[in-house]
């Protein structure tokens, strides 16, 4: 097991966490913002020296990578980097879909055959999500969605499908399938990286600290055909 510092900015959300051998040590939020430009470097500040201070040595970063705010995650993942470089120790990149998916596992009871559905907002009725089954397997990669009350219906026709992020609260007037359930509240937060961040590091999945890049919302669009689906 390893001590890990989380950092999740994707949304207006700052957040910092700590985990050692799988546990939460430290944790920072902000659900006031965005003021990640302000609360981010005091809230890393601050885990690094809890970690020094006890004396535990740091092994990894795990930053969110998206989709996202492009300031979010620019300032997320430019600080995950500095620290990465400074420590010299290896970067984990975790897609925010991901993260948003760990509570709904972890706190909801869902049937065995059920799928997530996370979302995050954009404009109008777009959202950006991905499909996974409880295992967090990949059903459905990563796309921008227009939603209207025919979308997802190849899933929901076979499966229950939980919908969920701040982008699934807009698409419940619109997504009124029987098999659609939305669960509220759920937002993409440091301390729910932490299993995550733990599984690539024993399939030692690290990233280039040079070279890595986070999904802004606006590069993934533009590479993305979209999809009413």
């Amino acid at each position: 097991m390893s001590c890990i510092l989380h950092i999740e900015t994707s949304t207006t959300v700052c957040s910092v966490a700590v985990s050692e051998d799988g546990q939460s040590v430290f944790v920072k939020e902000d659900f006031q913002g965005p003021s990640h430009a302000v609360s981010l470097g005091v809230f890393v500040d601050e885990a690094l020296s809890f970690i020094d201070s006890h004396g535990i040595p740091l092994d990894a970063v795990a930053v969110s990578c998206g989709p996202g705010s492009y300031t979010g995650l620019r300032i997320g993942v430019s600080m995950a980097k500095g620290v990465c470089y400074g420590r010299n120790i290896p970067l984990i990149g975790i897609p925010t879909p991901e993260v948003l998916s760990v509570p709904v596992l972890l706190y909801h009871e869902l049937p065995d055959d059920a799928l997530l559905c996370p979302m995050i907002d954009a404009r109008r009725m777009e959202v950006y999500a991905a499909i996974y089954d409880r295992s967090l397997n990949v059903k459905r990669e990563i796309s921008a969605d227009i939603v209207d009350e025919n979308s997802y219906l190849e899933f929901l026709c076979e499966h229950p499908v939980y919908f969920f992020g701040d982008g699934a609260a807009k698409c419940r007037d619109r997504i009124i399938h029987p098999n659609a359930h939305f669960i509220d509240d759920i937002y993409p937060v440091a301390k729910m990286m932490f299993p995550l961040a733990e599984k690539a590091i024993a399939k030692q999945d690290y990233k280039d600290v040079a070279y890595f890049e986070p999904f802004y919302l606006k590069e993934f669009v533009a590479s993305q055909p979209k999809k009413l689906l």
